[in-house]
């Protein structure tokens, strides 16, 4: 993609312009204030646009971020959020010389998909005080605090508020179907605006801003608190690193020609959160609304996210007094319209179509995401998708008696073929040997009958773990112990070590039970009928099981 420096600018403005409604409300919602949401917009936005690893995201407050920072402005206060996010941003440059972005790629889309459904719901949920015109009730949990508004709206309704919100919710989904060019959020918040003023109306205002940024500062830094402080900021840190790559492979997909670089994707948004903290900001991420924003309208180059933070930085400094007349009720409107737009209906349903296990995980996903927190229903979406797909995986390994009858050639005479067909089953493993199948095959293999030669085909096996050679080991010690004589046939060279490592490869290979082929395999058995004296004669080894 070609470089356009007037591009990239009118591309910055237009981010800037939907990106301002955003960080008010964010800000807000956090708990920290609107000025709070303003600086991580400028601080982080311009930090991460030089040191990230994409050049086209945009970063910021989300939404995301503000479901995990909610809980923490409520048990630790203002002070904490900042010591949180500055401890997230060390853990993130940790993160980035690690090189841990590579395992992005990872995430199944269905725990995406779901923790993104989870975090558009507690986002709209958040917006219920402000939305109803009701003072914030306290607590934790976003479904008891919207209940307790909603609650507290009844017994003394007033629709000032809620018109103000639905009005300016309403215009942004209509408009964005309507004119998806036209930045509706700042056009609907400004229209709310001006009929507040106008009317007098009787509602929450966003209040006084300071004209600027405050001066960089660590007083709200407290040394004793940090061991507590831990755990969150690793919530944090693992919400900033997963938001902010998905967002840039989101923005990847969008164009021809940009690729962005995860590890230093971790570096600029450590940078990030390491400095908006200083400035009063709240922990930022990656947003992917403004970066798809940044995307359609043009951006090429890391000047577009510039000159967006650059925008908002002059309307700090300049237009402080116009901003601090919007209603709450507004930014409230303009929070629920973006949860609307977070739900991406096709997506959900494709997943949910997809296979059982997918919309499992979704459900779960966003379940968690909703009850408890996003971290703990990554985690948890990530463990269940791991579990089914293990068990999908073993599910696919099989084992598979081998018809000699079928399988060897007809040309010995019906006497000869007979023979080892009493005497000998052979069985073939196909696909993965490890944990989480390994055990059915130990019990299949101890129901085998009596005969005198088992031949175990093990050309097919895909992979094998320990748990797998052990149980294979296993089988072979108690088959041994009936008397009857095990042979395996095509083992691969790189599944000899976790054999040879368990004992298995020696118990096969001191007596010469071990073999390349399955040819091979057959001869030897033939040898060892011949042995037992059940074999008379000389034979011709004939052709192998395939």
């Amino acid at each position: 993609m070609a470089r356009n420096p007037r591009r990239d600018l009118l591309a910055g403005l237009t981010v800037a312009i939907v990106a301002l409604p955003l960080a008010l409300g964010f800000g807000v919602s956090s708990g920290l204030g609107a000025e709070a949401g303003l600086a991580t917009a400028v601080v982080a936005g311009a930090m991460a646009a030089v040191f990230g690893g994409s050049n086209l995201q945009v970063s910021g407050p989300t939404g995301a971020m503000t479901v995990v920072l909610v809980p923490i402005v409520a048990r630790y206060g203002p002070g904490g959020v900042l010591t949180v996010g500055l401890l997230a941003g060390v853990l993130l440059i940790a993160l980035a010389l690690l090189r841990a972005g590579r395992y992005m790629r990872y995430v199944p889309a269905p725990v995406v998909e779901g923790f993104t459904l989870g975090i558009a719901c507690v986002i709209g949920l958040q917006q219920v005080p402000n939305a109803l015109g009701v003072a914030a009730p306290e607590g934790e949990k976003v479904l008891l605090v919207a209940w307790r508004a909603a609650e507290s709206f009844a017994g003394a309704p007033g629709w000032t508020a809620p018109g103000l919100s639905l009005g300016v919710a309403a215009a942004m989904l209509a408009g964005a179907r309507w004119r998806p060019a036209i930045p509706f959020s700042i056009v609907a918040v400004a229209a709310a605006t001006l009929v507040a003023q106008l009317c007098h109306l009787d509602t929450a205002l966003i209040g006084e801003l300071p004209a600027g940024l405050p001066a960089p500062s660590l007083t709200f830094l407290d040394p004793s608190a940090l061991g507590a402080l831990i755990a969150p900021a690793v919530a944090v840190a693992a919400l900033a690193a997963l938001e902010s790559l998905l967002s840039a492979t989101v923005a990847d997909g969008m164009t021809v020609g940009q690729r962005h670089d995860p590890d230093k994707e971790l570096f600029g948004q450590g940078v990030a959160n390491l400095a908006a903290p200083l400035f009063g900001g709240v922990p930022a991420t990656a947003a992917i609304a403004r970066t798809a924003v940044n995307v359609r309208t043009g951006a090429s180059s890391r000047l577009a996210a510039l000159s967006h933070a650059a925008v908002l930085a002059v309307i700090v400094s300049a237009a402080s007094p116009l901003v601090s007349k919007i209603p709450l009720a507004a930014l409230a409107g303009v929070l629920l319209a973006t949860a609307v737009r977070m739900v991406g209906v096709g997506a959900l349903r494709a997943m949910a179509r997809a296979t059982r296990s997918d919309a499992v995980v979704l459900v779960l996903t966003a379940s968690a995401t909703l009850v408890l927190d996003l971290v703990y229903a990554v985690i948890i979406g990530l463990v269940v998708a791991g579990a089914l797909a293990l068990r999908a995986v073993a599910l696919q390994a099989g084992l598979e008696r081998v018809d000699l009858h079928a399988d060897l050639p007809g040309e010995h005479g019906d006497e000869e073929h007979a023979l080892p067909a009493e005497h000998i089953v052979a069985y073939r493993i196909d696909g993965p040997l490890f944990f989480a199948a390994a055990h059915r095959f130990l019990l299949e293999l101890a129901e085998v009958p009596d005969v005198r030669v088992v031949i175990l085909c093990m050309s097919r096996v895909t992979t094998m773990d320990a748990t797998g050679a052990l149980v294979l080991k296993d089988a072979v010690e108690k088959l041994n112990r009936r008397g009857i004589a095990v042979l395996a046939a095509g083992i691969r060279p790189g599944q000899r070590q976790v054999l040879r490592s368990v004992g298995a490869l020696d118990l096969l290979g001191h007596e010469g039970r071990a073999f390349a082929s399955t040819r091979e395999a057959v001869a030897g058995a033939r040898r060892h009928l011949e042995r037992a004296g059940l074999l008379p004669g000389p034979h011709h080894p004939g052709k192998a099981l395939r």
